[in-house]
């Protein structure tokens, strides 16, 4: 018989890495059932309730691994953004070598300079149903915790692949990325209850869209590329803008507009700012900028002090309004 893992092995040595590497197996067994060598355009009902896993890879570049149980081994793809929630959008999925099922449940660190070097997480696991499955074309009914829905896998030229979500999308669209601005103000509103106080950081306004853990952004900023890729699969849209502080420059988040599939626009300052709190932003160039609710004079008197130009009191119940708007207000210091 074919050995539907010789490939698997020949990129892995068991004595360097933590993953499964099977014997080699004896010489009776059943014919390959890979993609490749597999043209059976039916519907094959057979494999109902197989398992297959989704395996978060930070490696060289992010991506996730999708592993399907088919005779005996899982058919893999490397796919760099993840499954595609929208129907509208499709994903490119790299066909990989079979791997073993002891895949199933392998996480780990892959030591750097090995095949595959890198941290590797299960993002989810579960069973699936086939409806066709060809040597061009993989669909599948995904029944998993965080993937479900159904799936086509299809080959495009050579051996390009891509993955469709069939049926309606998971998640809200992407907001425009429209900035909020703030309305000029000589003094402090009369009710400062109503209002958080921030600093006005003087920098560059930056919104930040945050998709499969990749950022259109890094390609002004490239060290954003380490904080999109601590999203994961998580999706966000970040509001901020690049200070020079210290005569170095930081990005400083203070509002949230989308976060893990939803909208926030019409959300509270409150809510989208406990949301974009809970997300624990810092790192060696961006953190979470401060807030005070209530606190207009010390704020105001801290911002004079540290050469800065002014507050921003941001309405509490406020919706996030792009373009101008009166909820925001800058007070100079």
């Amino acid at each position: 018989m074919s050995d539907k893992l010789s490939k698997y092995r020949s990129k892995r040595d068991p004595n360097r890495t933590p993953e499964p590497v099977p014997d080699t197996p004896s010489p009776d067994g059943s014919a390959d059932g890979s993609v490749d060598g597999s043209v059976d355009g039916s519907v094959d009902g057979s494999v109902d309730g197989r398992a297959f896993v989704i395996q978060e890879h930070h490696a060289r570049s992010l991506h996730w691994d999708l592993r399907l149980e088919r005779d005996g081994v899982l058919v893999s793809w490397a796919v760099p953004k993840g499954l595609p929630a929208d129907p509208d959008t499709n994903h490119l999925a790299v066909h990989t070598e079979d791997h073993p099922m002891e895949y199933l449940t392998f996480h780990g660190e892959i030591p750097q300079g090995e095949y595959g070097g890198g941290t590797m997480t299960v993002w989810d696991t579960g069973t699936y149903e086939t409806e066709k499955w060809s040597d061009r074309e993989v669909k599948v009914v995904l029944r998993g915790e965080r993937a479900s829905g159904r799936f086509v896998l299809f080959r495009t030229r050579g051996k390009n692949w891509m993955i469709h979500r069939m049926g309606a999308p998971v998640r809200d669209p992407f907001p425009p990325l429209t900035p909020m601005l703030p309305t000029d103000r000589t003094r402090p509103p009369k009710d400062v209850s109503a209002y958080a106080f921030e600093f006005a950081w003087g920098g560059r306004r930056l919104l930040v869209p945050i998709d499969g853990g990749r950022t259109d952004a890094a390609r002004d900023h490239p060290w954003l590329r380490g904080l999109a890729e601590s999203f994961g699969s998580r999706t966000a849209v970040l509001d901020g803008e690049v200070a020079t502080l210290g005569g170095a420059e930081l990005l400083v988040f203070y509002d949230l507009l989308y976060d893990d599939g939803h909208s926030l626009l019409t959300e509270p300052y409150t809510t989208r700012r406990a949301a974009l709190e809970a997300l624990n932003l810092t790192g060696p160039h961006w953190q979470t900028a401060p807030s005070w609710p209530g606190e207009s004079d010390a704020v105001r008197r801290a911002a004079r002090e540290q050469g800065l130009p002014g507050v921003i009191a941001k309405r509490l119940n406020s919706p996030y309004e792009p373009g101008p708007s009166k909820s925001w207000l800058f007070v100079p210091s």
